[in-house]
């Protein structure tokens, strides 16, 4: 499953270079249009991230990420700055077809764990993020001393099974993804769904993604630059 990404700062979509807010590019002013585009092109899936919320821990583009989930029939992952039970239950009361949890699955496991338990495994997804196999986290502003793969493990154990793992170093990049982290991850927890984040320029990215067992991904630079397009990410799929 591949996932076109539209990252949210102050109502605008945008792209930053490995997470760096100083670095930013507008891609579209209206992020609606932008959604229904790919909702026209026959994905059904969109990755969503609330920059302002991953910053401030609060939500920061509420009424774009309401217009979005209102005005199309996309299955809507969101993160950004979701750090309570009660942020959780707004957004899937809201529609969000399921919920990226970050900085909070190293800062409070235990949310996570009743996250899984109340809403089901299927609506909860554990953004890993890192560099050097470092965890980073509050809008990859902080490292933390955790590993990638002990912070994987950790949130297996409270029944967590999708992570999206952004090899901060490759994002906004075009250098291509971090294949051998992610071949090692999902070879080492094999019951769970790995997702590929970071530096994916184009369609070859994405077969040698397939061809090591990797089979989710999240796509944001590269359509941007219509590097990739939509019709191309179906037909891929």
């Amino acid at each position: 499953m591949w996932l076109p990404a539209i990252d949210l700062k102050n109502g605008q979509s945008v792209r930053l270079y490995q997470g760096d807010f100083n670095q930013k590019t507008v891609i579209a002013d209206d992020p609606l249009k932008q959604a229904q585009a790919i909702e026209t092109s026959g994905i059904a899936w969109l990755h969503l991230v609330d920059l302002d919320g991953a910053k401030a821990g609060n939500p920061g583009n509420l009424n774009v990420i309401k217009q979005i989930v209102t005005k199309t029939s996309l299955n809507v992952e969101l993160g950004g700055g979701i750090r309570t039970m009660q942020q959780i239950q707004q957004y899937l009361n809201l529609g969000i077809t399921r919920i990226i949890i970050g900085s909070a699955a190293l800062d409070n496991p235990e949310l996570v764990k009743r996250a899984v338990v109340k809403f089901g495994a299927d609506k909860i997804v554990v953004g890993v993020d890192g560099k050097n196999d470092q965890v980073a986290i509050n809008g990859w502003l902080d490292s933390r001393d955790m590993t990638m793969s002990a912070l994987i493990e950790q949130m297996q154990d409270v029944g967590v099974n999708k992570f999206i793992v952004t090899d901060i170093s490759r994002d906004g990049t075009m250098q291509g993804p971090n294949i051998k982290l992610l071949e090692q991850l999902q070879a080492k927890f094999k019951t769970s769904t790995i997702i590929a984040s970071g530096g994916i320029r184009d369609v070859q990215d994405l077969q040698d993604l397939k061809k090591h067992q990797i089979n989710s991904a999240v796509i944001g630079k590269a359509l941007a630059e219509r590097r990739l397009t939509l019709e191309q990410l179906k037909a891929v799929m």
